[in-house]
């Protein structure tokens, strides 16, 4: 079935799914790699939208899938020179957190989709399946944060909750320390043992909530040899994530 109308009612349901509003429990992946991924992964595929022309190695007859102009779906994309396929993924996240995890990455109000994107792909490779972030952190379902996880958003569950300061002190009552970095401190992050531990990273510009880090087990900074001050949020994230898995395989 070849789409004409930008007025076609499904092209209006995908179209604005680029809100986060109207995501909930759905998204828009870009992209043949990222489409093969997710049909690895057994995602639940509820769309596949290809542009008239495009040549895919993919079969895609078992699920549901519409051929458009290139110009709706020009109006689907968020990419400057797209492959001509997009697909609509259904991910019901669990919302609980799961408490017999032995590292979690916090993130409060985390801005920059590069930086959620990477801190995802970060968690992926460490094996660590879950993140939480504050509901003011930026979507991780946005078109930059899915490109930038190169899958792995769909091997992280993320959970959004409404008051950290809650979710820390429920944390602490499961018997995990939290651990925020200030350029202050006195402790490396080294010198810390990373087994039933939160990390909270911060936003960009002002750092971890000033209430969060006096409630913080460990203040801890990243040693630095030359006269960079701080680090950007996702390297900052990937130095910690690191430290525990070497901690891990020691």
């Amino acid at each position: 079935m070849l789409i004409t109308s930008k007025d076609n009612e499904i092209i209006k349901e995908v179209r604005k799914l680029k809100e986060k509003k109207y995501r909930k429990n759905r998204f828009v992946i870009e992209g043949i790699k990222i489409l093969k991924e997710a049909i690895v992964e057994k995602e639940n595929i509820e769309l596949i939208i290809v542009k008239e022309g495009t040549k895919i190695d993919i079969d895609i007859k078992k699920y549901k899938n519409i051929e458009v102009t290139e110009k709706i779906f020009n109006t689907l994309t968020d990419v400057v020179s797209p492959q001509g396929v997009l697909s609509v993924i259904r991910k019901d996240n669990n919302k609980n957190i799961d408490f017999n995890a032995d590292y979690i990455v916090i993130l409060d109000d985390l801005q920059d989709p590069g930086n959620m994107g990477t801190i995802i792909r970060t968690l992926d490779s460490a094996n660590i399946k879950q993140l939480i972030v504050s509901k003011n952190t930026v979507d991780a379902y946005s078109s930059k944060v899915v490109r930038s996880t190169m899958g792995s958003i769909f091997r992280v569950n993320v959970i959004e909750v409404e008051n950290l300061l809650d979710t820390l002190n429920e944390l602490k009552q499961n018997k995990f320390e939290i651990i925020t970095t200030s350029l202050k401190a006195k402790k490396s992050i080294y010198e810390v043992d990373y087994n039933k531990k939160v990390v909270v990273i911060g936003n960009e510009a002002n750092g971890v909530n000033e209430e969060i880090e006096n409630n913080s087990d460990y203040k801890v900074k990243i040693p630095m040899l030359g006269k960079t001050e701080s680090l950007n949020a996702s390297v900052a994230a990937g130095v910690m994530i690191y430290e525990y898995v070497r901690q891990k395989i020691k």
